[in-house]
């Protein structure tokens, strides 16, 4: 047996293929071999299709089988077919009826607290930022800090805020003097206006002044968002409530057409009544 050198020699192991790295996200790249099954499929299916669109195409609508004369059709033509379910005894379907109205009205008990929880939130949310504002305005105190002694004698905190000698004490919501124009002014006026009022301001107290109006601004955003976010909670509560509300309704109405107390329609479109004792 002769001895074959070249099998002595490791050769390089083939590698196929990958994917690149741009085209990683579309899985391995396919060889030729999967093509070769893909077209394969893709034939089959090709040919199966063309088989059935000539069978439907020489399909006669009024042939007749025998299946037609035990199968049934609804009012808009569809074939009811029995899918095997086992018909409950009218006991059952009373009994599951009932623990249905059970699961409904516990979640309508828990649905309509929460809608009261929110409802209680909306309304303490109002009423606390308004004690909040009555409580800034009654204990709230502004610290200024002067030079010296001369400059606390000869402190007006009017002058200083830019507001009424009679709003000075306020620490929160203080309305800022604004100089009284008629009504029948010109826009050149109105536009000098701001020019005026900023001249008599120091620079100190226009920066205090934007740092108060811009805290005001953000707090009562916060303070809208979130009656907003209640808002529209209690907005989703309320429509689901009603949606259970009515399906307690519906549900009570079947049980009573079951234990045939009440009136209704029948399949066929038909009213009934129950038939009452004359007096």
């Amino acid at each position: 047996m002769s001895y074959q050198w070249r099998n002595a020699v490791q050769r390089r192991n083939h590698k196929e293929r990958a994917q690149p790295l741009e085209r990683e996200r579309l899985g391995l790249l396919e060889k030729r071999q999967d093509y070769k099954k893909r077209a394969q499929d893709h034939k089959v299916k090709r040919q199966k299709l063309k088989i059935l669109k000539n069978k439907a195409s020489e399909r006669n609508p009024d042939e007749f089988s025998f299946g037609m004369m035990s199968s049934r059709v609804d009012s808009k033509g569809r074939k009811i077919a029995d899918r095997g379910n086992k018909a409950l005894s009218m006991d059952v379907v009373k009994l599951l009826k009932t623990q249905d109205a059970g699961y409904i009205r516990t979640m309508l008990q828990m649905v309509r607290k929460e809608r009261q929880e929110l409802e209680e939130k909306i309304f303490l949310g109002e009423k606390e930022a308004q004690t909040l504002a009555r409580e800034r305005t009654k204990n709230g105190k502004h610290t200024v800090f002067v030079g010296d002694k001369e400059d606390q004698k000869g402190f007006k905190a009017d002058e200083w805020f830019g507001t009424e000698r009679n709003m000075s004490d306020r620490a929160w919501n203080r309305p800022r003097k604004q100089a009284t124009t008629a009504k029948d002014e010109s826009e050149d006026d109105e536009d000098t206006q701001p020019k005026k009022l900023s001249k008599k301001l120091s620079k100190k107290q226009q920066e205090s002044q934007k740092l108060a109006e811009k805290e005001e601004r953000a707090v009562r955003k916060k303070r809208e968002r979130a009656q907003e976010r209640l808002t529209t909670h209690l907005e989703a509560v309320k429509a689901r409530e009603r949606d259970l509300v009515i399906a307690d309704e519906e549900l009570e109405k079947q049980r009573a057409k079951m234990s045939n107390t009440i009136g209704g329609v029948n399949k066929h479109g038909v009213k009934f009544k129950i038939r009452e004792r004359k007096r």
